[in-house]
């Protein structure tokens, strides 16, 4: 603050100045106003706290304990809420748990919403391989690629009632008890298997490893009782020598143990004079990376490129065969078709572009280019997703287009064919038309019979050969087809194609590429 100037005619004595504040004369009945305004503002304040302590008080005694008629309102209240666009997963996770109708004959509902929430992040259009999979899952992917179990070791097919053994592998406890190929499975623990199903049968079979299972079996017209003292099987190979030069090799996947369990029948074919060789890959999906290194460097020297993988960040990286494997093999035939797919493929291309040796044989693969890796939850849930694509030796790509074989070849139609079930009551006679008929006639002519038609419409020779067919499989002979027929027909055809190799052209093919 600024000080006063002082006035030069001023009188020697000073002057003393003071401010006085001058307060307005209020009338008594603008007193009275004031003091009103200043209780209706005290009641405005404690209205609006009290409304607001009475929703809160409301809402929380409401949650516990609804009362009649407040279910509108509550309801309002919570749609009315805006919910934070950052915080959407725990927001819905939170409605879905509390307030879904729903939610509440749901057992473990955490362990539901977690699962769908999942499966809905990892699924999208550009990439079918990556997904999450629950704990089930996992177990039973891994148990697809691995295909180990408890049991005995065989493989069997269900024919007219019949459980026929067509495969017995390697080194499995069934080899190790004598079980031969065409062993009819008749019992098991002294139960019979009659009108079982191939489910049933197998949970009778699979126990702990260690135990013994007495096994019915019924070998050419004689009934045997064999014990065999259960193991634990990995199955992902299968084979047998064809000829004194020619070794077969079929392989199911690429798990953790089938380059161990391929040189079990390698070392055999080598040591008994086998030299070429078919590996048939149809219908095998593919399995672990470091599979397929290791089966590899069965047929390639060591250091050999197999495949290369090429990541997002502009890397790549080469995976190469190891060193003290290589089997002397001079000629190959891989056997592909559309279900060859993943490290099937990569292993089919290392060999046709780094053998001379090397034909393939069949019709062209799935064409699956992409590598995918599997990371673990505590809880054994995982997400498989993809890392990175691969591209052969030679830097192809057959991502959506597949391999085209050296020597196309395909197998009968009624093979690739789908075997819808037939209605029970359904019954198809003369002048009929169906799929199901379309489908006898095909199987009857793969069997030799020989319709004088396979588009569905049911001729009087379909009835002939249809009576020709129950006669030999021992049914009833109508002429007509019935369920009974129609699904001894189908059986007929697989186990000619399992315990047969008369009508797998393909096969076929390599053993005259092979001997020339």
């Amino acid at each position: 603050m600024s000080e006063f100037d002082r006035n030069e005619n001023s009188s020697s004595e000073e002057e003393e100045y003071k401010t006085i504040r001058l307060k307005r004369h209020l009338w008594p009945d603008e007193v009275a106003l004031r003091n009103e305004q200043k209780k209706v503002k005290r009641l405005k304040t404690v209205l609006t706290v009290s409304v607001i302590m009475a929703v809160l008080l409301g809402w929380l005694f409401g949650s516990i304990f609804p009362a009649p008629g407040t279910d509108g309102l509550r309801g309002t209240l919570r749609r009315s809420q805006t919910m934070d666009s950052s915080q959407k997963i725990k927001a819905v996770f939170n409605i879905m748990e509390n307030d879904w109708y729903f939610g509440q004959d749901i057992e473990d509902i955490d362990t539901r919403l977690t699962d769908q929430a999942m499966r809905g992040i990892t699924a999208n259009e550009e990439d079918p391989h990556t997904e999450y999979m629950s704990a089930e899952e996992v177990e039973n992917f891994t148990q697809s690629i691995n295909r180990n179990f408890t049991g005995i070791g065989v493989e069997y097919i269900t024919n007219a009632g019949n459980n026929i053994i067509t495969k017995i592998f390697k080194g499995s406890p069934a080899e190790k008890a004598g079980v031969q190929p065409g062993d009819m499975i008749i019992s098991v623990d002294g139960v019979l298997t009659e009108g079982k199903s191939s489910d049933e049968i197998k949970d009778m079979v699979r126990g702990e490893s260690g135990t013994t299972v007495v096994m019915g079996l019924r070998r050419q017209g004689t009934d045997i009782s064999v014990p065999i003292v259960r193991g634990e099987i990995n199955a992902t190979v299968y084979g047998y020598q064809i000829d004194d030069e020619t070794g077969y090799l079929q392989l199911y996947q690429f798990g953790n143990t089938t380059a161990e369990q391929m040189d079990d029948y390698l070392d055999e074919f080598v040591q008994a004079g086998a030299h070429k060789l078919i590996i048939d890959l149809r219908d095998n999906g593919g399995g672990y990376l470091d599979a397929l290194q290791k089966v590899a460097s069965r047929f390639l020297p060591a250091g050999t490129v197999v495949m290369k993988q090429e990541y997002t960040d502009g890397t790549s990286e080469l995976t190469k065969t190891v060193s003290g494997h290589l089997r002397d093999i001079s000629d190959i035939v891989i056997l592909v078709n559309g279900n060859t797919a993943s490290a099937s493929e990569v292993l089919t291309l290392a060999l046709m572009e780094q053998r001379d040796d090397v034909t393939v044989i069949g019709t062209k693969t799935y064409g699956k280019g992409t590598v995918q890796i599997t990371k673990m939850f505590t809880d054994n849930s995982a997400v498989k997703y993809t890392t990175s694509r691969w591209l052969s030796p030679s830097d192809v790509w057959i991502n959506g287009t597949g391999i085209e074989p050296d020597i196309e070849v395909d197998v009968p139609e009624i093979i690739r064919a789908s075997f819808p079930e037939m209605a029970e009551d359904a019954v198809y006679d003369v002048d009929s038309v169906a799929n199901e008929v379309k489908l006898t006639q095909m199987a009857l002519a793969y069997l030799g019979y020989t319709p004088d038609r396979t588009d569905g419409y049911y001729t009087e020779k379909t009835a002939e050969l249809v009576v020709r067919f129950q006669q030999e499989y021992g049914l009833e002979a109508t002429g007509k087809l019935d369920s009974k027929t129609y699904d001894a027909v189908f059986s007929a055809v697989l186990l000619d194609w399992n315990t047969k190799t008369t009508h797998d052209v393909q096969l076929l093919k390599a053993l005259e590429v092979l001997h020339g």
